[in-house]
């Protein structure tokens, strides 16, 4: 069943340029803020902390950010460890982007660095592997004479 906005147009499948804009204006900002500032939280000291997407809500007030520590080490701590941060990196981010509003912040955990693992695990199964290999063409299905 397809979406309809209020006069009737199909709702786009994705985010529209303008939250893709912001949402790399986000995400660049959060890195220059998370590289230079040093918490006093025992969770994020001396962790480098990779945001690798910020998806915005379609009106620009909400922001999800998804991020990955150097090594995937105790991602769970340091995802809440920086919700605890929000708001003071919220604060940041206001005088560092040029918004209208600077969005709520809620920090995930981004599962794709676990997923590809495990998908190249799957292709690393000899299973899998055999089903890869190029198998030489049969001639079975020539025509005898």
């Amino acid at each position: 069943m397809k979406r309809s906005s209020p006069k009737g147009r199909a709702a786009p499948a994705g985010p529209s340029q303008r939250q893709l804009r912001a949402g790399e204006l986000m995400r660049h900002a959060l890195v220059e803020i998370l590289r230079e500032e040093d918490f006093n939280d025992e969770a994020l000291t001396g962790v480098s902390v990779t945001v690798t997407e910020v998806r915005m809500s379609p009106d620009l007030r909400h922001a999800v950010c998804f991020v990955e520590p150097l090594g995937g080490e105790n991602a769970d701590v340091v995802v809440k460890a920086l919700n605890r941060h929000a708001k003071f990196l919220r604060g940041r981010l206001g005088r560092l982007i040029d918004m209208k509003f600077t969005p709520d912040l809620k920090f995930l955990h981004d599962q794709s660095f676990d997923e590809a693992a495990r998908i190249g695990a799957l292709f690393d199964d000899p299973r899998v592997a055999q089903d890869l290999t190029p198998q030489p063409p049969s001639d079975s299905w020539k025509d005898e004479d």
